[in-house]
């Protein structure tokens, strides 16, 4: 749709210089989720696969499973006063017999940079509702030479990025350090929406195959959708929180922080790297 991106009048300054010029800036708008008509979450995102971030977010929170879940997704038109439709407000009807969520007003979610769960009863709720659960899958064994390199390899894709320096990424890559899939968001969360949306739709969930690559730190909100996806390896290029951690810990996730250059720092399930590394006197950063 072309939002991807704005114009905007700056005055630039360098060096004692003063000028006046246009920049290119990333867009940010609202978009609001609706399930069977009903308001569920709201979430501040760069335009663009809104029906993946959809139904990727649908899948972080455990209602659905596969793309037969999902009957139809649409724009609403009417979003405004005037009935014009701004594309900020999808709706996603279920198929028969995938059962509604139970909506209410504690239970709808203003989605940030922060998750909205907290707390030793988020850990045993993911636990239990993940669909795919990371320790049944068959193992996978990553080389830290082939992780080393991904960041480098995220980066090099960043196309909006190049252009507005303003946007975050995820990435989906093979086991042998391939980019498989990329998606830029103003919001990490909503990045990894994205891929996990696309992944759904297409056919190709549970992602036990896969490793996922987060620019910026690793909360909560991500291991969980990780976990939720089938995703047995998280990587970030900052460093993760404890809830993060404890998640990871919890259901068999690795959890690489600090993934930059040939270091990083491995929180938890280090037996997916081959060869494992042995520190001496723990993680350092």
């Amino acid at each position: 749709m072309g939002r991807v991106t704005e114009r905007r009048r700056v005055l630039r300054i360098r060096d004692g210089a003063v000028s006046a010029r246009p920049d290119t800036l990333v867009a940010e708008e609202p978009l609001e989720i609706r399930l069977g008509g009903r308001p569920l979450a709201i979430t501040m995102r760069t335009p663009g696969d809104d029906f993946a971030l959809a139904t990727g977010f649908l899948v972080s929170e455990g209602v659905v499973r596969r793309a037969e879940d999902v009957a139809n997704i649409v724009y609403c038109a009417g979003a405004t006063e005037d009935g014009a439709n701004t594309y900020n407000v999808v709706d996603v009807r279920l198929a028969s017999g995938v059962p509604l969520p139970d909506i209410t007003l504690e239970r709808n979610v203003y989605t940030t940079s922060s998750c909205g769960l907290c707390g030793k009863a988020s850990l045993e709720a993911v636990r239990t509702t993940a669909a795919w659960p990371i320790r049944d899958r068959p193992p996978l064994r990553v080389a830290p030479k082939a992780l080393a390199a991904l960041p480098d390899r995220l980066r090099a894709a960043q196309r909006v990025f190049d252009r507005t320096g303003g946007l975050h990424s995820a990435g989906l890559f093979s086991p042998e350090g391939e980019l498989l899939d990329l998606r830029e968001d103003i919001g990490r969360h909503n990045a990894v929406d994205k891929l996990i949306g696309r992944a759904l739709r297409s056919g190709e969930l549970p992602l036990s195959r896969r490793i996922l690559l987060v620019s910026g730190r690793a909360s909560f909100e991500l291991a969980q959708k990780a976990v939720m996806a089938g995703v047995p390896m998280l990587a970030a290029v900052s460093a993760p929180s404890s809830l993060a951690v404890d998640l990871a810990a919890e259901t068999g996730l690795t959890l690489i922080g600090f993934l930059r250059g040939g270091s990083m720092n491995v929180y938890a399930g280090e037996h997916r790297l081959d060869p494992s590394p042995q520190p001496e006197g723990g993680f350092e950063k």
